[in-house]
């Protein structure tokens, strides 16, 4: 693990187990005890070296700058002698949810906590992946399509709503309030899930370690005897059937690959069979979720022998059901560049004028590339160099710019 994704992750784990020791309403004490710990960590292990449990010392550390800032305010003072006489509990090997209204795993835990229903779904969503996931602003701007001042300006409201809370998280929640909660907790490790799988991060097209601990949760969740549902083990399968291909996405140098050059034999079909036997046991309950039909797609990709045997006509037809479902315009485009492989580019094109793109869309690299491949492949020279343009300077990262080159040609 890299020393970004060990810090991440051991951000999130520290955050999530001392916001459970001292209440939600000292999260921002929380986050900047952790905080500093970390730049503590960078000035100091270059020079004392690397102790052998790094997250042990990040959270001894952590807690005793957060245990100062409390005697130094006054408040929690009730807290400070209960705390001394607690050991920071060591993570289990593999943690397992054990009684229907209980979530034992700190991280699941906090994503729950951020889920508050008095906070509208934006505000959920940018607060976990703040404060949870450890996304920065930008990352996250980018992710939902949104300006980074929006989302400063939903997280100033959720912290506030979390101060004003101060849930008992050891007291946990009620069954009835993790049901209310498991739809945006599910969104969430879409999201998580989403970064690593292709990541704007300007260093690595995919994190892996994103990608494996979206999915260590979603299995911790799928498991639950009340969280569990078809659209987790849907959510599951997806994620298993995505994270099967990932080698097989970049070179042996890193760089993304296009699906028509990728080697179909670094297929990892164990992970391809295990997100199989996900997606069969989802399929029960009244209707299916988004994630059943992106897990359809997925296992379509998984499956083919080759790009010519991907049958593109299951895959539209799953983005049909994925726009009825879930409506958004990012489907319709991808429905499009799959029935453009059925039909032709003119079909495509047919289908894209029909929509009325939004903003955050037509300033998206995914819309200006989609046109310009389609008007490409349909000899409208023009009007693929103009969109070309568009795509290139809009793309988030020079590992996306290089495969849009390629796809787009010169």
């Amino acid at each position: 693990m890299s020393d970004d994704a060990f810090f991440r992750r051991a951000r999130a784990d520290v955050v999530a187990t001392l916001v459970r020791r001292v209440g939600t309403d000292q999260l921002e004490a929380v986050e900047d005890a952790v905080q500093g710990a970390i730049e503590t960590a960078l000035r100091r292990w270059p020079e004392d070296g690397v102790p052998g449990d790094r997250r042990a010392w990040l959270h001894q550390v952590a807690k005793h700058r957060l245990l100062g800032a409390l005697r130094q305010d006054g408040r929690r003072r009730r807290l400070l002698a209960a705390d001394a006489a607690r050991q920071p509990p060591a993570p289990p090997a593999e943690p397992r949810a054990a009684f229907p209204d209980e979530v034992t795993d700190d991280l699941l835990r906090m994503l729950f906590v951020c889920a508050d229903p008095a906070l509208a779904p934006s505000a959920q969503l940018v607060l976990a992946l703040k404060v949870v996931v450890g996304f920065d602003v930008r990352a996250i701007a980018h992710r939902l399509f949104a300006r980074e001042a929006a989302v400063y300006k939903r997280l100033s409201r959720a912290r506030a709503r979390l101060r004003e809370s101060e849930l008992d998280l050891d007291a946990g929640l009620e069954a009835d309030a993790l049901r209310a909660r498991r739809p945006a907790v599910l969104h969430v490790l879409y999201v998580l899930f989403s970064e690593g799988h292709l990541s704007a991060h300007p260093d690595a097209a995919i994190r892996r370690e994103l990608c494996d601990e979206a999915l260590r949760l979603a299995l911790l969740f799928a498991c639950h005897p009340t969280l569990g549902g078809p659209d987790a083990s849907a959510l599951v399968a997806l994620m298993l059937l995505h994270r099967a291909r990932l080698d097989a996405r970049q070179d042996a140098f890193g760089a993304l690959l296009l699906l028509d050059e990728q080697d179909r034999s670094r297929v990892d079909e164990a992970k391809v069979a295990r997100g199989l036997e996900w997606l069969a046991a989802s399929a029960y309950g009244a209707a299916p979720s988004r994630y059943h039909a992106e897990a359809g797609i997925a296992a379509e990709h998984a499956l083919a022998p080759s790009f010519a045997a991907t049958r593109w006509d299951r895959i539209a037809a799953h983005y049909a059901l994925l726009e009825r479902i879930a409506p958004s315009p990012l489907h319709r485009v991808n429905r499009a560049l799959a029935l453009a492989e059925v039909e032709g580019p003119g079909a495509g094109l047919e289908l894209l004028a029909t929509l009325d793109a939004p903003v955050w869309l037509v300033g998206s690299h995914l819309w200006s590339a989609a046109l310009a491949d389609l008007h490409r492949r349909a000899g409208h020279p023009e009007q693929a160099a103009q969109h070309r343009a568009r795509a290139l300077a809009d793309a988030p990262s020079d590992a996306v710019r290089s495969a849009l080159l390629r796809r787009l040609g010169p």
